[in-house]
């Protein structure tokens, strides 16, 4: 009995889906790329909202000069924590291009 309730419980578990913010984790300004990342356990399906996923990044690429950021490739999974041969951590780095040139306003000042 104690093996079915515990069977049943690690399907639950398996099937849970977590939102992630991912946080910045690495820029370059020489090249413009901005690497967002988040962790995700050997359990969870995690998963994370574009919208605000942009806008962190775009915000760190204006704070850099340029206007925008734009996804570019796939999400990069590295495994962080080892037991024996099983990932129990995952790293996902999202990486963005910036993108445009941003124009400061300009002051005037009358004498």
């Amino acid at each position: 009995m104690k093996n079915l309730f515990f069977v049943a419980a690690l399907m639950l578990l398996t099937g849970c889906t977590i939102t992630k913010e991912p946080e910045v984790s690495d820029v370059n300004p020489t090249t413009g790329v901005v690497r967002l990342t988040f962790n995700e356990a050997v359990l969870q399906k995690a998963r994370y909202d574009d919208y605000t996923t942009h806008g962190t990044a775009a915000r760190q690429c204006q704070q850099m000069g340029f206007s925008d950021a734009v996804a570019y490739g796939q999400p990069i999974y590295t495994c962080s924590v080892f037991s024996g041969s099983i990932c129990l951590n995952e790293k996902v780095t999202l990486q963005y291009q910036c993108r445009g040139i941003s124009l400061s306003p300009s002051v005037n000042t009358y004498y």
